[in-house]
């Protein structure tokens, strides 16, 4: 047969199906084996160099998990020994200018002109005019100390010694290492100076030699007070003379662990403070000479993770877990504003000396300026991969340096560039909202019905809980025009009291002086009394974006439009809004309102009035419902019986009865 025949012509030509069968070729026979390339950590990635080495070796070069690269060579096997297996070896490493794992702290020295960052057990030295790397050390006990096995220090937190020829660290075991910043080695270790952690360390630079004072904090309640000294002149060898000494002065006991400790800017002793925050969520502030109690902080929700003193030492900055930054005044420990921005928890803040601004940096990946007198953001900056961890700021605000889990440190420098705080915010709007849009993309739908499908096959099971499962969500979407409109209720807030304070002081006015004279209206209030302007900001809001825009208001502008609401409420103006609203702002912010005791009488008269006034427009509809039912049914009634009178009186004649 023909098949036959085709079976025998192949069989012929000495060609068998399983050669020609893609299943039957295997790696070896299109690759030659050379060798192993071995690397000192895990291999992250590799490549092969564009060039050949004389007698036809070649370079690989391998990324390993440590930030590290490595340059190897693999030579060519030897003539005669064709398959031969050779080894490679390693050329060059270029692992000085990478941190291994995340960054934990970032400090400059006094001149700006040295930086030093920590990344769990290694400490690396730059130079920041050029981006240098000076020193790369591992920070690893010696052998003759008291760990013997030679294991690393895990560093948390850094400073530059007076002088900045050394760098004090502190540890999670609770040590304190000084490094030389000249040789790279560690010439002093305070072990066991703490019981826990050292979260954080603060140096205060003294006028005179030898006056610098370190303050510590740990996990073990304790914050201990350190003196800096010079290299002893009396000292038993060169060592001792010639590197600085830390020795324990005083200790205060703390109720529970500390997570940030502070000095404040003061060159006065008398006025000097030192601030701590612990686990506790609060801030207390001590004087430095005598270590008494004078402040409480309290107002976040989380601990708090960082904060900083202005220059003037005027106000304190602090943010923490719960998001949050709050600006206190330092006179009486009051709360002068709370910021939202960042969209994780804050890891550090630090201000920019002889000014009220500051930088903060999150977990949120980014780093934002801040000014403190009129409580606004300035600026967002992003760039990290990753979680930031913490900041440095220079001298004359030149520069920021910040870094974080990415294993970067990034330098900001300042511009003559103008910023416009209005685009700046639009901006950052904008970017939300994409965000937002972009996260209920269609793919989220198929992943929840997939998911609802693994819970119940078909999702069958799942229909006896419908009913207790939202089936949508709030019909109201945040846009630049329901955030400008909550802008405008809060402007319309401000204006109406400062016109109630000015007709309350012209009133006292008039009545001390004894005259009769009116006040002419307020052309900017449109000639409306602030309860009327108010209402009126209020009904210009349009309904789809009233919701939102009551969102945004903070929880004082809240109480002061409740205030406002009351007042309409009494004079029977806007009482349907105004009811709607009431019961809004009750419903978002009620567990504000019921903490807070002022509010428990207005709150009282509300619900009066909006019960009273509610019902009142209640009885009213029905009255006119009613109204308008006896006349439809007078007009149906008149209409039937015209109907009837037209009818036709003729028909019924010559009918049977």
């Amino acid at each position: 047969s023909d098949e036959g025949g085709d079976d025998g012509a192949r069989a012929g030509d000495g060609v068998s199906p399983l050669e020609t069968s893609p299943e039957a070729v295997k790696a070896m026979d299109e690759f030659e084996f050379r060798g192993t390339v071995r690397a000192a950590h895990k291999i992250r990635g590799f490549a092969f160099a564009p060039f050949r080495e004389r007698g036809g070796g070649i370079r690989i070069v391998v990324a390993s998990s440590t930030n590290a690269l490595e340059v190897h060579s693999l030579p060519r096997p030897p003539k005669g020994a064709h398959g031969a297996i050779v080894t490679a070896e390693r050329v060059s490493s270029l692992d000085m200018y990478g941190h291994p794992t995340g960054i934990r702290s970032v400090s400059l020295s006094s001149e700006d002109s040295l930086a030093c960052t920590v990344s769990r057990s290694v400490v690396k030295i730059w130079n920041v005019a050029n981006r240098a790397c000076l020193r790369s050390l591992t920070a690893q006990a010696s052998q003759g100390g008291s760990n013997k096995s030679g294991a690393s220090y895990y560093c948390l937190c850094s400073a530059f010694l007076p002088g900045n020829t050394h760098v004090i660290l502190g540890t999670r075991e609770g040590h304190l290492i000084v490094i030389d910043v000249a040789s790279g080695d560690i010439v002093r270790t305070e072990e066991k100076a703490h019981d826990g952690a050292i979260w954080s360390l603060d140096l205060r630079q003294g006028r005179g030699e030898g006056a610098a004072s370190l303050v510590t904090g740990s996990a073990d309640k304790l914050v201990k007070y350190w003196a800096v000294e010079s290299g002893r002149e009396g000292g038993d060898d060169e060592e001792s003379q010639r590197h600085p000494t830390v020795e324990h002065t005083r200790t205060l006991q703390m109720s529970d662990d500390v997570m940030c400790v502070r000095f404040s800017h003061s060159t006065d002793p008398e006025k000097r403070l030192l601030f701590v925050a612990a686990l506790d969520s609060t801030i207390k502030v001590f004087f430095d000479d005598s270590l008494k109690f004078f402040l409480s902080l309290y107002g976040h929700k989380l601990p708090v993770l960082a904060f900083d003193s202005s220059s003037d030492d005027s106000i304190l900055a602090s943010g923490g877990a719960d998001k949050s930054i709050k600006i206190w005044g330092l006179d009486f420990g009051d709360t002068h504003r709370t910021m939202y921005g960042h969209e994780d928890s804050i890891t550090d803040l630090r201000f920019v000396r002889r000014t009220r601004n500051f930088f903060t940096c999150s977990k949120d990946r980014t780093v934002r300026f801040w000014d403190g007198d009129k409580f606004n953001q300035i600026l967002l900056l992003r760039g990290h991969a990753s979680e930031v961890n913490c900041l440095a700021v220079s001298g004359n605000g030149s520069f920021v340096l910040s870094a974080g889990m990415d294993r970067q440190v990034r330098v900001w420098e300042r511009t003559n560039d103008i910023v416009f705080l209005e685009e700046e915010r639009e901006r950052e709007l904008e970017e939300m909202f994409d965000k937002v849009d972009g996260s209920r993309r269609e793919e989220n739908t198929a992943d929840a019905l997939m998911q609802a499908q693994r819970d119940g096959e078909d999702g069958l099971d799942a229909d006896e809980d419908d009913n207790e499962k939202p089936h949508s969500e709030a019909a109201v979407k945040k846009s630049v025009l329901s955030v400008s409109s909550g802008d405008r209720i809060m402007e319309a807030v401000e204006m109406a009291d400062k016109e109630t304070k000015e007709i309350v002081s012209f009133r006292k006015l008039q009545e001390e002086r004894g005259g009769d004279n009116k006040r002419a209206p307020n052309p900017m209030l449109f000639g409306m009394d602030p309860p009327s302007y108010v209402l009126w900001i209020l009904r210009s809001v349009k309904s789809v974006d009233l919701e939102q825009s009551l969102l945004v208001l903070p929880l004082n502008h809240v109480e002061r439009l409740m205030h406002y609401l009351i007042v309409n409420l009494r004079r029977h103006k806007g009482v349907e809004l105004c009811a709607k609203i009431s019961v809004f702002l009750i419903k978002a912010h009620q567990a504000q309102i019921v903490a807070n005791r002022t509010m428990m009488t207005p709150l009282r008269e509300l619900q009066t009035l909006v019960r009273k006034q509610t019902t009142e427009i209640r009885d009213t509809v029905g009255f006119n419902l009613a109204a308008i039912r006896i006349v439809t049914r007078k007009k149906e009634e008149r209409l039937n019986y015209e109907e009837k009178s037209l009818k036709d009186i003729w028909s019924d004649l010559g009918k049977i009865s």
